[in-house]
């Protein structure tokens, strides 16, 4: 059997298939190669839906049965931006001052070659697994809109019968060092959009008309004070920006006749959609009194998740310290990931590179990051499987 490729390798060849989701680039076919060439049974499954782009993603696996550890992440990036500015081009893979560059190296390409290169290397050395299996669930549309990606290839999986009993999920988890954190629990996003609706009129009458625009100031103050909970012992508290407030109103001495906000809301496991939008809905009913209002909420399948710390999450911890010195902190914080989906099948942490230059121009990872990750991913597998050929 040829020596593995590196974790390097695999990453300057992920960042050279230009997967700008929902395009995939050429990225899940190269690594469905590697996987085959190693003995995985691989599939890749295209799924479709109308008003939204069709998706490729891949499942993988080798070995048989229980335990079954799964690894998880996706090879579709966000747009390069203006190439120009780039100091290295964004799809070129390049290396300079023992630094990878490239769209995707840190969110997160960078995380699946570090997936890809400790399995090689662990069924080089020992073969396939004697009890377990290891797989792979890689999707094309993490950074889209997550319809035709992972939520679908689990069902898909599911309904052939595969069953998984841990998952890591390779996302840019760590703030400013390797070793820092792993997040063990994701919050929940809920947009709404809401409309006060007022009588335009001219200022100097304002019997004749019905100004919105101090509803909609004590709406937001409303849904500021007080505030929606305190957070528990694992979740921060839930949290509500407005991120646009819009009258439209060109003219002085006119009072508008509505005005509009948007706002979206991180919220922790003591919230459902559903409660959380009732209890949004209370509010705003109550500040905007007698004025009329329309407030809707955006579809989410965005819900927060936690998994409780145990054996395995000590066994993850463990491979990091052992390979950084650093004892990382258990962490529910940051945005939305595909871990929301795979908390229905099995407990999920999520552990990869630093983060710092994701979806940024010059997005880019140290090598000897990247080489780390390789290890601790290959130290979780070590560990996991409970026989090895040797």
């Amino acid at each position: 059997m040829p020596l593995p490729d590196t974790s390097l390798s695999i990453a300057q060849s992920l960042i050279r298939c230009p997967s700008v989701t929902p395009a995939d680039g050429g990225a899940l076919a190269y690594v469905a190669g590697l996987l085959e060439e190693a003995g995985f049974g691989v599939q890749l499954p295209v799924f479709s839906e109308p008003g939204q782009p069709e998706i490729r993603n891949l499942y993988a696996r080798i070995g048989q049965g229980s335990p079954c550890l799964v690894f998880a992440g996706h090879t579709d990036v966000v747009p390069p931006g203006n190439e120009a500015a780039w100091s290295h081009p964004p799809f070129a893979g390049d290396v300079a001052d023992g630094r990878l560059y490239g769209r995707g190296a840190a969110d997160m390409k960078g995380g699946v070659a570090a997936m890809l290169a400790a399995t090689l290397a662990h069924l080089d050395r020992h073969g396939v697994p004697a009890e377990g299996s290891i797989a792979f669930l890689l999707t094309g549309d993490e950074e889209g809109p997550a319809v035709n990606g992972t939520v679908k290839l689990l069902a898909w999986a599911a309904d052939r019968g595969e069953r998984f009993d841990h998952c890591v999920l390779g996302e840019p988890t760590n703030p400013n060092r390797l070793g820092e954190m792993i997040k063990i629990g994701r919050r929940g996003s809920l947009t709404g959009r809401l409309t006060i609706h007022g009588r335009q009129g001219h200022v100097a009458y304002p019997q004749l008309a019905l100004n919105p625009i101090p509803a909609m100031g004590r709406v937001i103050a409303a849904l500021s004070d007080p505030p929606l909970d305190a957070g528990t012992e694992r979740f921060d508290p839930s949290n509500l920006e407005f991120t646009t407030v819009d009258v439209g109103n060109p003219a002085t001495n006119v009072i508008p006749a509505e005005t509009r906000a948007v706002f979206n809301i991180r919220f922790n496991d003591i919230w459902t959609p559903e409660t959380l939008a009732a209890e949004i809905r209370a509010r705003v009913g109550t500040a905007c009194g007698d004025t009329p209002f329309t407030l809707a909420f955006d579809p989410t399948n965005s819900i927060a998740f936690l998994t409780e710390p145990d054996s395995f999450v000590d066994l993850v911890r463990d491979a990091v310290e052992a390979e950084t010195g650093l004892r990382p902190a258990l962490s529910t914080t940051g945005g939305t990931s595909d871990a929301r989906f795979i908390c229905h099948y099995c407990p999920v942490i999520e552990f990869g590179l630093v983060g710092q230059t994701m979806h940024a121009v010059d997005e880019n990872i140290a090598v000897d990051d990247l080489e780390a990750l390789t290890r601790i991913y290959g130290r979780i597998i070590e560990t996991y499987l409970p026989g090895r050929n040797s």
